[in-house]
């Protein structure tokens, strides 16, 4: 269980912490700062370049964390949050990602929601700290905390 629960959250947290990584620069096929605050205005979101440096951030910090199953609730909630802003850009589109569809930003939101209810497993920062069992109320605490703040992020920037 601990291999599974390690590698879910090495490839799920580092893919999250890449799409960081695009916004703010030229790694990993990103088109630098002013490439990440121009996609963010032409999915019709205010803010410019603070909001592609606090998705960024966002999606880094909480990738990283994830990964590293460090507070696996808080970083599961804000994989969540940054994903559900994800979900919502890409809602009309319908399921499929080829036809640029929700379908990636679902499935990192579901599998945060799964690491945020399983913990992160023996082989984390979390329970190098004692912190490997997390109470049952974590994840619907997260779910909220990630999904509401993603949804509420999207009400309070995005142009109707």
């Amino acid at each position: 269980m601990n291999t599974g629960l390690l590698l879910l959250r090495l490839v799920a947290g580092l893919l999250v912490a890449g799409h960081g990584v695009q916004k703010v620069s030229f790694h990993l096929g990103g088109r630098g700062l002013a490439g990440g605050t121009e996609e963010f205005r032409g999915d019709g979101f205010r803010g410019g370049v603070l909001t592609a440096l606090v998705a960024g951030a966002s999606q880094i910090g909480s990738g990283l964390f994830l990964a590293l199953g460090l507070l696996t609730p808080l970083a599961a909630a804000g994989a969540m949050g940054v994903m559900t802003v994800a979900f919502t850009v890409k809602w009309p589109h319908g399921l499929w990602v080829q036809n640029d569809g929700f379908e990636y930003p679902f499935v990192l939101i579901v599998i945060a929601a799964v690491l945020s209810s399983t913990g992160p497993g023996d082989w984390s920062a979390d329970a190098a700290f004692g912190l490997a069992t997390w109470p049952a109320w974590c994840l619907p605490a997260a779910v909220v905390a990630g999904v509401g703040g993603g949804l509420a992020t999207r009400y309070a920037l995005h142009r109707s």
